[in-house]
């Protein structure tokens, strides 16, 4: 399995990055820094490190034409880059900001990382998909409280739209060589993106590492005809038991 990662330097793209390199796939993850990327992939077996700004057309294209030159192809890409609140409002879990003070600059930023970003690479990478064969692409989203939440504009409206792509994705691509699917954690993850020492207010914060199991198997033999589903790492092997029931 040849896998196209983005945002694969941190977080859960490195958590997903790992498991699946674990499980021997070929992985080109990316980050903004190029350099990072690299230092990043040189620590997993078979990884390929790239630099791409996903808000930027003519570096996606640049980042799809080197993964598919380093790995010969790609058979899976996992749309994972993004950013979070404390972008705009370093202070958002103690003083949420409410949507009319948050800075345009800031909101744009989010939008077109979160959002934005998916498109385009999925735009730049299905075509080569159709043209190959066939392939699978799975998005990262959040869960549907994130997207409702006092304060988290713009984040949760970039998550909420992220998570409406797909789902057209989906619908454009059903009948076709490839699958889309969404993939979440199921509560909030240590990445990085909640301030340090936040009051978390008792919730359970999930370890990076919940992404592992659902995101091997969605690059396995088995997931090959799996389309158009809302995937909950946390309760991953609940699902795997009803799918395979209904199968």
């Amino acid at each position: 399995m040849r896998v196209l990662l983005t945002g694969g330097t941190s977080g859960l793209g490195l958590a997903m990055a790992s498991a699946l390199a674990a499980s021997g796939a070929a992985v080109a993850l990316t980050g903004r820094s190029g350099e990072r990327a690299r230092a990043v992939a040189a620590g997993l077996p078979g990884a390929a490190g790239l630099e791409l700004d996903v808000r930027d057309p003519a570096a996606v294209s640049r980042a799809v034409a080197e993964a598919w030159h380093r790995l010969g192809g790609v058979d899976l890409l996992i749309n994972n880059a993004g950013i979070g609140m404390r972008t705009v409002n370093p202070c958002f879990m103690t003083q949420p900001q409410p949507f009319w003070d948050v800075q345009i600059d800031g909101f744009r930023d989010v939008i077109e990382t979160n959002l934005t970003g998916y498109f385009l690479v999925a735009r730049e990478v299905t075509p080569r998909l159709l043209a190959g064969g066939g392939g699978r692409i799975v998005n990262i989203s959040v869960s549907e409280s994130t997207m409702q939440r006092e304060g988290f504009v713009p984040y949760g409206p970039s998550r909420a739209g992220s998570e409406a792509l797909s789902r057209v994705m989906a619908a454009d691509l059903r009948g076709t060589t490839v699958t889309v699917n969404l993939l979440l954690p199921g509560g909030a993850t240590a990445t990085g993106m909640l301030p340090p020492g936040a009051d978390t207010g008792g919730l359970e914060i999930l370890s990076p590492e919940v992404m592992g199991p659902s995101i091997v198997w969605l690059a396995s033999p088995e997931a090959a005809g799996v389309h158009d589903q809302r995937i909950v790492a946390r309760d991953f092997e609940r699902w795997l038991s009803t799918w395979r029931a209904q199968r």
